[in-house]
């Protein structure tokens, strides 16, 4: 097992498409949400994900400040089904972060979560800043992490 986070620039052909499948596999199959899957936004974004026999365990795309939201952002959050109560949602998370705050020197990092992942979020000081609407059908609300964490020392 073996995280990554590389710049879209850095992804092999490879790499791309197994992201791309994953997130498609999920956001679009699995939820039952026929929507523009990839939407210009990865090409200047951050990928971090985690390989385990060369499939992607856990996967979450980091937001520069500027592209999405006037904060920094993380999206697009999976862990495939065959791998979900393990953990990795966890580290991704707590992983996306520490990059977002130590390596991209941001301070605030907005989010769209789905509803029922809000006490997921709170757990690492993200708070609501929307009531729920519906996107794509599911209910989401806004949350805002805005202070800085310690680093946290994974590797």
């Amino acid at each position: 097992m073996t995280w990554h986070i590389k710049h879209f620039n850095e992804l092999t052909t490879i790499e791309l498409y197994r992201i791309l499948q994953e997130r498609t596999n999920i956001f679009v199959v699995e939820q039952n949400c026929p929507y523009p899957e990839v939407d210009g936004k990865d090409l200047q974004c951050y990928h971090l994900y985690r390989l385990e026999n060369e499939q992607i365990t856990a996967y979450a795309r980091l937001l520069p400040a500027g592209i999405a939201y006037t904060q920094a952002s993380i999206g697009r959050v999976i862990v495939p089904a065959t791998h979900r109560g393990k953990g990795y949602a966890g580290e991704l998370f707590a992983r996306a972060i520490d990059f977002i705050q130590q390596e991209l020197g941001e301070t605030e990092i907005k989010i769209q979560a789905q509803e029922y992942l809000c006490p997921f979020y709170g757990s690492y000081g993200f708070e609501a800043i929307s009531e729920s609407y519906l996107e794509d059908g599911i209910p989401h609300v806004d949350m805002l992490l805005n202070q800085r964490l310690e680093p946290l020392g994974v590797s």
